[in-house]
């Protein structure tokens, strides 16, 4: 038996728990034998809020917890909770234990805070993936749908977590219960941790041109230098006109546009979740220029940096 605790970090994802929980539960029904169990656990003991303001009770408070194989945080808004020095030193003495720590979405932040996932790789939500970067530059986040690596696992959250337990389920008992698992839930295909998320707004290429989303992969990997129209056609071996009709037809806008789309998308990321001067987030996408940031910002998101940063903090 594999036993799973579950921390819940106050205002959690409610559907994340219960992405993660519920296929263990539908596998030890289908196989006859409790092959997974799983306990809750609050720092206190106390319950918690789940994002959507409902009231969870728990089992246990996190010193009391039971030995558990895996010890996974739930996290949601809450990223930096008050309490977050005891939960590191509770979560190193059950490490040094041997057991392996994980976090779904934003419980990755949790664990970094504390240097629980230095030297390790990682995921988080894509939403979150840049202001992560940017605070914990010892944390190698992939950005795919969830992460196995020795004694850490990480989801990106939402379904990323039930195809994280599938695996899991795969491993341990069969693929064939994996599957069955999935169609109990109508979910039609059990990604792999090597898949990379798909993020935001126009980001689902699969049915495009396979130069044409790796246009796309380059501009997204060279934010804070943003290269050429020029360049960008010599790395997949096409003409400047090609790349441009390329853009024309499947996003209805030229290759410059969508790029500069991409920087201030990540520049509205990095507003909102870090703390880091106007400046330093024009530097980080590109912008050498405060007022030429400013006023693409404004174009673009009809407010200016200082406006969002107001709006969020």
């Amino acid at each position: 038996m594999t036993r799973f605790g579950f921390l819940l970090i106050d205002r959690f994802s409610l559907f994340n728990l219960a992405a993660m929980l519920d296929p263990l539960r539908v596998a030890n029904q289908m196989s006859g034998e409790e092959h997974f169990e799983w306990l809750t656990t609050s720092v206190s003991g106390e319950p918690v809020h789940c994002s959507s303001n409902t009231s969870f009770n728990v089992g246990h408070a996190l010193a009391d917890l039971p030995r558990c194989d895996v010890l996974i945080v739930c996290a949601g808004y809450e990223t930096d909770p008050e309490n977050v020095t005891q939960i590191h030193t509770q979560l190193r003495q059950r490490e040094r234990r041997g057991t392996i720590l994980g976090a779904i979405s934003t419980g990755s932040i949790v664990l970094a805070s504390g240097g629980l996932l230095d030297g390790y790789a990682c995921t988080i939500h894509w939403e979150y993936e840049a202001a992560f970067r940017e605070r914990f530059p010892a944390v190698n986040c992939t950005g795919r749908v969830f992460e196995i690596d020795r004694n850490r696992m990480t989801s990106s959250g939402g379904t990323a977590s039930f195809d994280l337990a599938l695996n899991i389920i795969a491993r341990d008992l069969s693929q064939e219960c994996a599957y069955q698992v999935a169609n109990q839930f109508q979910h039609d295909r059990i990604r792999k941790g090597d898949e990379t998320q798909r993020a935001g707004k126009n980001r689902d290429f699969s049915t495009r041109p396979d130069k044409l989303a790796r246009v796309i992969t380059i501009m997204q990997t060279n934010l804070e230098e943003p290269q050429a129209t020029s360049e960008l056609a010599r790395k997949v071996s096409l003409s400047v006109r090609q790349v441009e009709r390329l853009f024309l037809k499947y996003l209805s806008c030229t290759p410059s546009k969508y790029y500069m789309g991409l920087r201030l998308e990540r520049a509205r990321e990095l507003l909102r979740q870090t703390n880091s001067p106007i400046i330093e987030v024009a530097l980080a996408t590109g912008f050498s220029s405060h007022s030429y940031f400013a006023q693409s910002y404004r174009n673009y998101f009809e407010r200016s940096p200082s406006e969002e940063r107001r709006k969020v903090w």
